[in-house]
């Protein structure tokens, strides 16, 4: 943080060929103001006018670069401001806020004075995290490459030659490439045959997970493609899709070598290699992005809330609703979101409690079998009465109820259904007291009755049925 507030703050609006430099002091007053080139002498000249009005924090919008490597390494502090932030802070000094370079490099001059006790300085990374940050995101944007080139190759099969789209689990793996290769148009593919095609592949050591009889399957019973000169034609644009992509899964095979290798030499890859399923690629991912800056992040919830982890609340009068925090940085929330989304499969989960103890189970007497269920017909001997009993709470179910008693269901909003022992609540979905059993089910016969009473009235009597009457 700024600790002496008399001190002269800077600030410098980057740009791709320029830089704009602004200096202001403890009262706002603009000392200077200078456009500098974007090369090493510019740089230079940029770091040397900070110096001479005993500049101590410079504001920038970037975290990295030349122009923070220089001013690092001049020993000044640079204070990080985002640009969407820059956008917000224009209104504070007019009310148009159009984007202007000087008047941003005045801006975050000033913000850095008025503010500066709420501005954190940047704590760089090492050399070693720098470089493996850069290997990381160099093979991050290869893949979205890869999957970018591979949706144009499976576009432009579906209409020059679409039986060879799902021919194999990936189309990018390097058997379906060495096979366009080879057979890049429909008519090439029309000479194998079933010993043609198992010859071509025991060459090209496919694992044999799909059988070669299928395969010849598919490709004969596929769509039809183009044929003749267009097929030809066409199979030049399929063989370039094939070339880049097989170059871009190379460059991304080396990649992963080298990024093995520098992970195994950072001092912090024990603490991300630890953690479940992250591999080397995901821990080096996340040791990137996260850093190893150690007071980068003070508490857990911060680096919660830069992952986009935390939520976000808006609270003013009556109104409070927690949302998702969209602001946050997007590569570190990618790599967290990916690591959560995998690390749980491998999770034991949390150990069972040995606090509670589970109460110990009562005796329960089970009544004999010629005891009929409440409400039902008895089951005795002809000739006999069996009275009534009231079965305890482990008793079978009987033939009348089917479905145990739920009391948080009786709420009158149950669908219409013949054979249901819940009893109806009154409009308004007001809770009722749940009913016995035995009325439950004498409840249920009496609906039943009364709706086969009713489609005989209407003509349309159930089949297989009798109609006794309402009654």
């Amino acid at each position: 943080m700024q600790d002496d507030t008399t001190a002269p703050t800077g600030g410098v609006d980057w740009a791709t060929d320029t830089n704009e430099q602004c200096i202001v002091d403890a009262a706002g007053a603009v000392l200077k103001r200078a456009n500098t080139v974007g090369d090493a002498a510019g740089i230079r000249q940029l770091v040397a006018a900070f110096t001479r009005h005993g500049v101590a924090q410079v504001a920038i919008e970037r975290p990295d670069g030349p122009v923070v490597e220089a001013l690092l390494s001049a020993g000044l502090q640079v204070v990080i401001i985002a640009p969407r932030q820059v956008k917000h802070l224009r209104t504070r000094y007019g009310s148009a806020g159009n984007k202007d370079d000087r008047f941003d490099a005045y801006v975050l001059a000033d913000v850095l004075r008025t503010d500066g006790h709420r501005l954190t300085p940047l704590q760089p990374d090492s050399a070693q995290t720098l470089a493996l940050r850069a290997a990381v995101r160099a093979r991050t944007d290869l893949v979205q490459t890869r999957v970018a080139l591979c949706n144009q190759l499976r576009a432009h099969l579906r209409v020059v030659f679409p039986a060879a789209v799902g021919l194999f689990a990936d189309l990018d793996s390097p058997i379906s490439l060495t096979f366009l290769t080879r057979f890049a148009t429909a008519d090439a593919a029309a000479w194998l045959t079933h010993r043609r095609l198992g010859a071509w592949l025991a060459a090209n050591r496919y694992s044999g997970r799909t059988p070669t009889r299928v395969l010849l399957e598919r490709l004969q019973t596929g769509p039809d493609g183009l044929h003749g000169g267009d097929g030809a034609a066409a199979g030049h644009t399929t063989a370039a899709y094939v070339a880049t992509l097989k170059a871009v899964h190379a460059q991304i095979h080396a990649l992963d070598t080298h990024i093995h290798e520098q992970l195994a030499l950072h001092p912090d890859a024990a603490i991300f290699q630890t953690l479940p399923r992250a591999g080397v690629v995901r821990a080096a991912k996340l040791l990137v992005e996260i850093g190893d800056a150690r007071g980068r992040f003070p508490t857990q919830a911060a680096l919660a809330a830069l992952a986009g982890a935390a939520p976000s609340t808006r609270s003013s009068g009556r109104h409070h609703v927690v949302t998702f925090r969209w602001a946050c940085d997007k590569k570190l929330r990618d790599a967290v979101m990916d690591f959560a989304g995998d690390s749980r499969r491998a999770s034991p989960g949390p150990p069972p409690s040995t606090t509670a103890t589970a109460p110990p189970a009562r005796p329960t007497s089970t009544p004999p079998a010629s005891s009929p269920a409440p409400g039902c017909a008895s089951s005795g001997a002809a000739g006999t009465t069996t009275p009534p009993t009231t079965p305890p709470a482990t008793a079978a179910p009987n033939a009348c109820s089917t479905q145990p008693l739920d009391t948080g269901l009786l709420t009158g909003r149950g669908g219409r259904g013949g054979g249901s022992c819940r009893p109806r609540g009154p409009p308004g979905g007001r809770p009722v007291r749940a009913a016995s059993p035995a009325r439950a089910c004498a409840a249920a016969r009496d609906g039943r009755r009364r709706r086969a009473h009713g489609r005989c009235r209407r003509g349309r009597p159930p089949a297989g049925s009798r109609c006794a009457g309402p009654g």
